[in-house]
């Protein structure tokens, strides 16, 4: 009955329309009300959910990404992929897969790669006489590289959520060779898409214009390169990376680019401040949720119930990936980070599946959800910039979903796709 009130609870104010963050405070606080536990313990978990140190690198990210969105490192990103890959037919596809590729590293957020480059690429391959639902298409699916790859706070919401016993050093290596493999999948779709549909090729601008593109993207690339390095050599913490990110996004706005006005600064504060404080809400709903799941022994249930079906590891990792796939469809991602971690990662660890490998794994399966309806956010944000219907979006949506399928089940099947990096760069031992 316990469990019955709180998903009942969370599920009925989601359907009244009630943003996901509170629903989880008050279905977390209806279950603490039915138990008899007082609701000083409810809150002294959102508060303890929250006064999590490394979280403060959240707020940096974001931040970071919203300067680069509005600072004009977007554009200097398309043009260096235009410059590579603009000459093979159906080139600007490629391009755009590459564009997300390398924006993402930067950003850490799919979102604020469609917004980004969307607004950029989509209109630039309209024009050049590509279908729309064809550009939208290869626009969001390729954003999922902004959860990929690193630095990524999504990672750092996983991190928190499995205890915090998972290295965010150990996650960010781990995203780079799925996130490149299902950027190179999509890469291959795109082209073959393009040749079917009879795309265009750019004219081929030489390596003096490869050259001047990739020169004046340098600067915007630094950010990835300042965050990361300083993470992997200890030079920084995740924290202190994430703020000399910032920083350093910040002066190539201001100083070098020049993209970045006062008015678009203070959509940039406004934009972070927003995003920011509903994370953090939704770490500390979450965390009172996960209390009481806890309590009720739901990871061992559903341990249980799993084994009752098969106790075949590969069968196991099915079923996680395909809830992950249906929950990915219908719920916010960060949510469901927070809510399916002390669920499923205890299951994927009894079945012999390392912490940083699911970690990946719910990645990409969540990633593909902002790409599917009904609540796909990716989906929606590509559709509106486009100016195209949802519907005629998902009808030819199809192989680049395949793509991504293909990377997430070697991702899920072959673990050194993920562990390999960890343990040559950090010495990882999981």
């Amino acid at each position: 009955m316990s469990l019955l009130i709180l998903f009942g609870t969370f599920f009925t104010t989601l359907l009244m329309g009630i943003p996901v963050a509170f629903s989880l405070g008050i279905a977390a606080v209806a279950g603490f009300v039915w138990e008899g536990v007082p609701l000083a313990v409810a809150f002294q978990q959102m508060t303890s959910g929250m006064n999590v140190f490394s979280l403060l690198a959240i707020p940096f990210f974001i931040f970071a990404g919203e300067v680069m969105l509005h600072g004009g490192i977007a554009q200097r990103l398309v043009d260096l992929a235009a410059a590579a890959f603009g000459w093979l037919r159906g080139g600007l596809g490629v391009m755009n897969v590459f564009d997300s590729m390398l924006f993402g590293g930067i950003s850490g957020s799919a979102v604020a790669d469609v917004s980004a480059l969307g607004s950029v690429v989509i209109p630039m391959m309209k024009k050049k006489g590509y279908d729309t639902d064809y550009a939208v298409n290869v626009t969001i699916t390729s954003s999922i590289a902004g959860i990929m790859i690193p630095p990524s706070h999504n990672m750092i919401l996983y991190s928190l959520a499995a205890g915090g016993g998972v290295s965010v050093s150990a996650l960010f290596l781990a995203g780079v060779v799925p996130g490149v493999l299902m950027c190179l999948s999509l890469a291959v779709c795109a082209y073959v898409v393009a040749l079917k549909r009879g795309y265009p090729a750019e004219p081929w601008g030489g390596f003096r214009k490869l050259a001047k593109a990739f020169i004046l993207s340098i600067p915007g690339l630094a950010t990835a390169v300042i965050i990361l390095g300083g993470v992997l050599s200890g030079v920084f913490t995740v924290t202190e990376s994430a703020s000399a990110g910032a920083c350093w996004a910040l002066l190539v706005t201001l100083l070098v680019y020049r993209g970045l006005t006062w008015q678009s600064f203070v959509t940039v504060l406004a934009g972070a401040v927003r995003t920011t404080s509903m994370v953090l809400i939704l770490v500390g709903s979450a965390t009172a949720f996960a209390w009481l799941l806890a309590l009720h022994r739901v990871p061992e249930q559903l341990l249980e119930a799993m084994q009752s079906i098969s106790d075949t590891p590969w069968v196991v990792f099915l079923m996680i990936n395909i809830a992950f796939l249906v929950l990915g469809a219908i719920m916010d991602m960060a949510a469901l980070i927070l809510i399916c971690t002390p669920i499923f990662l205890p299951v994927a660890q009894q079945m012999g599946m390392d912490p940083v490998q699911f970690g990946m794994v719910m990645m990409m399966n969540l990633g593909l959800g902002l790409t599917t309806p009904p609540v796909g956010a990716c989906l929606f944000v590509g559709c509106a910039i486009a100016k195209v219907r949802i519907e005629s979006v998902v009808k030819t949506i199809w192989p680049f979903w395949g793509a991504i399928l293909v990377a997430l089940a070697i991702t899920t099947y072959w673990p050194p796709m993920s562990l390999a990096l960890p343990r040559i760069a950090l010495g990882y031992a999981g």
